[in-house]
């Protein structure tokens, strides 16, 4: 018969600090390149035109401007479509502002 005791339970060694995933930059929003605009885990969101995508999935600003979210629909190599939000940041150049009516 083995003599080796019970080791008993540890309770609390699980509180690790949160990683701070989500969304950084909302949309429309102004943004200078380079800051993040989502920090994500996997690549949830896809990164449209005026945004890159860095080595672990974050989502940088590429260049000046207005952050934009839209819908898309993401194809397989499979055929198979999934819809996904892709983030882009639009210029100030590409922004039409309204014109005034005349008076």
């Amino acid at each position: 018969m083995s003599h080796v005791k019970a080791g008993g339970s540890s309770k609390n060694i699980h509180n690790n600090a949160g990683q701070r995933l989500g969304v950084k930059r909302f949309g429309g929003q102004k943004v200078t390149a380079g800051q993040v605009l989502v920090r994500q885990t996997g690549s949830t969101k896809i990164s449209g035109p005026g945004t890159y995508l860095s080595k672990n999935f974050t989502i940088h600003a590429a260049v000046d401007g207005v952050v934009a979210f839209d819908k898309v629909k993401k194809g397989h190599f499979t055929g198979k479509t999934v819809p996904r939000t892709q983030v882009s940041v639009v210029t100030a150049a590409a922004v039409k502002t309204p014109v005034a009516a005349g008076k």
